[in-house]
């Protein structure tokens, strides 16, 4: 999660400085490039689409005024060159639209013209990154003289942008554009994976949405920049424009959603809530109809759908903006994020950038807005979930250490009575498992009372922590050692039985009575007592217990510092050298 953190903060500042670039690289138009424009550049005839591209000498362009009826006929625009070319080096990039067919007429100064055209479905190798269709001049002696476009059944002027410029400046503008929206494309492509895997992780709805969103925008930036025709040809032209203009409104509605759910219940007002939702909603189903028209006011329409834009935009502010004053941290990531896509938006409902940007214009800057906003929120919530992590970690961390502590004895450190349990549950499995016998010694100090009557309990506490560090040492995946309780002390061993137990016996009871508590209790000799007890496979641990129990008083009653080993008779019968229950001095 860390790695994954760090990785989205460098893609994040990586992003921020190509924004900035882009910025400054495209922002200025290029001083080679003629943008055209109706009734400034571009006159217009209307004629009936069964007419001919011969009949252009014969139209009567107007150069003032507004065309009308030419949705279901064809639209003429003509551009005369004032200053007639003597190369033909121009090329004229179309923005693409809402038509059947695209016919580009050249002029040239000798009468001659040549055409080229495009059609719905088979734009052949005239599309471009950046949602442009580019034709060529060709090169002919005469100089060109003028330009004309006829559009056959075009859904509406207004969404018509072309420009004129050398045609070394256009390729190196695709090439750019073509870089452009790849870098772009796959940082979104980047952002909503993530998104998805973290909602999928954490199952936060808000990510979920954010991943839909982020998806959405992907399609739109493919289809509108045109790169999907390199697999899908037959789709270029009204199918991508109507394509486009439903995923458009639908990214709304998805934003909106993320927005609105990423925000706690008790940080926004209900009402305004529902307010903001149903704005969303409305532009994402308002995108339907629009994306279907081919004829009618679509420009008013359009408008119309602008400002629903911009209402949808303040409410979701309101709602950042109140969930901010309560103290939310996802409105203060939301904001962040949302910052650059709701200036963008609202600046191109204000401003017209359409032939800006190398003619990627208002869609190349949402798109590149788009992608700050999906690496923003996914960098915030990896920020946010890490902090949870951490929190977590260092939750489960004092849990584990309290769960020690409970089942560690405080003095000495060894398991205490709960540990001792929890240790040889599985240590009775793997006898019962392998068919290995089981032996239990009980260790108890000789006369501790006296110990801590005459010299302290300071003094008691350091024989015992000095004894418990002797025992510890036999602590291995076979035996579990524990303080049961004051002065006794446990182990339980698997696959010892016989001599090797009365050894082990025999050792613990040696080493006890040659530590050195000269520091605690002066010359005083600190012995222990051992009652030890050993059953075959498959016996229970009480009826150990109680054994071990009775040869440990056994061994206080003989005299103390000494022994007593207790079997059950099928434990004798595998004891070497037919060894018997028994009391055993040690020394």
């Amino acid at each position: 999660m860390r790695l994954s953190g760090d990785f989205m903060r460098w893609a994040r500042d990586r992003l921020a400085i190509v924004l900035i670039g882009l910025a400054a690289w495209c922002a200025a138009a290029p001083a080679g490039a003629a943008s055209l424009r109706l009734n400034e550049t571009l006159c217009h005839a209307v004629s009936g689409v069964e007419q001919s591209d011969s009949s252009l000498s014969s139209l009567r362009f107007a150069c003032t005024g507004t065309p009308a009826g030419y949705q279901q006929g064809s639209l003429w625009l003509r551009t005369e060159l004032r200053q007639p070319k003597p190369r033909s080096d121009l090329a004229l990039m179309v923005h693409q639209s809402r038509f059947d067919r695209l016919a580009v007429a050249f002029s040239y100064a000798d009468g001659a013209v040549r055409w080229q055209d495009v059609r719905q479905g088979d734009y052949g190798s005239r599309w471009r990154a950046g949602g442009q269709i580019a034709f060529e001049a060709p090169e002919r002696a005469a100089p060109l003289t003028a330009v004309t476009m006829r559009f056959d059944r075009l859904a509406g002027h207004e969404f018509v942008h072309a420009r004129l410029l050398p045609m070394d400046e256009s390729s190196m503008q695709s090439a750019g554009m073509a870089a452009a929206v790849g870098a772009v494309l796959t940082l979104l492509l980047v952002g909503g994976i993530y998104s998805l895997s973290l909602a999928v992780a954490v199952r936060r709805q808000y990510l979920a949405w954010q991943a839909a969103w982020s998806a959405t925008m992907i399609l739109w930036g493919a289809l509108w920049s045109q790169v999907h025709l390199a697999l899908v040809p037959g789709m270029a032209g009204t199918v991508s424009a109507q394509t486009c203009t439903f995923l458009a409104c639908l990214a709304i509605a998805l934003a909106t959603a993320s927005a609105m759910t990423a925000l706690d219940r008790s940080n926004v007002p209900a009402w305004l809530r529902r307010v903001t939702l149903c704005l969303g909603v409305a532009i994402g189903i308002a995108g339907i109809p629009l994306a279907l028209m081919r004829s009618g006011n679509l420009g008013l329409l359009s408008d119309i759908l602008g400002v629903g834009v911009l209402c949808t935009l303040l409410a979701v502010a309101v709602c950042l903006g109140w969930g901010w004053r309560r103290g939310s941290p996802e409105a203060r990531d939301l904001t962040a994020a949302w910052g650059l896509p709701m200036a963008v938006l609202a600046f191109i409902n204000i401003v017209d950038v359409d032939e800006r940007f190398w003619g990627g214009g208002s869609k190349l800057l949402v798109l590149v807005a788009a992608t700050w906003q999906a690496l923003w929120l996914a960098a915030a919530a990896t920020r946010r979930l890490a902090h949870l992590r951490i929190e977590r970690d260092r939750a489960r961390a004092a849990e584990a250490q309290a769960r020690e502590l409970a089942r560690r004895d405080p003095l000495t450190g060894l398991p205490n009575r709960r540990g001792f349990m929890e240790g040889m549950a599985p240590l009775l499995e793997r006898a019962r498992a392998d068919d290995l016998p089981v032996a239990l010694l009980l260790v108890d100090i000789d006369r501790f009372k006296s110990v801590n009557d005459v010299y302290g309990h300071e003094a008691g506490d350091a024989v015992l922590c000095r004894i418990a560090h002797q025992l510890a040492r036999w602590e291995s995946p076979a035996c579990v050692v524990a303080r049961l309780g004051g002065e006794e002390f446990g182990l339980l061993t698997v696959g010892m039985a016989g001599g090797a137990l009365d050894r082990l016996a025999g050792d613990i009871c040696c080493e006890i009575a040659a530590c050195d508590h000269s520091d605690a209790v002066g010359d005083r000799r600190v012995t222990a007592s051992i009652g030890a007890a050993e059953l075959p496979p498959g016996r229970d641990f009480q009826h150990l217990y109680a054994l071990a129990d009775e040869a440990l008083y056994e061994a206080k009653n003989a005299g103390r510092n000494r022994i007593a080993l207790r079997r059950s008779a099928s434990a004798s019968e595998h004891a070497p050298d037919g060894f018997i229950p028994k009391i055993a001095v040690s020394h």
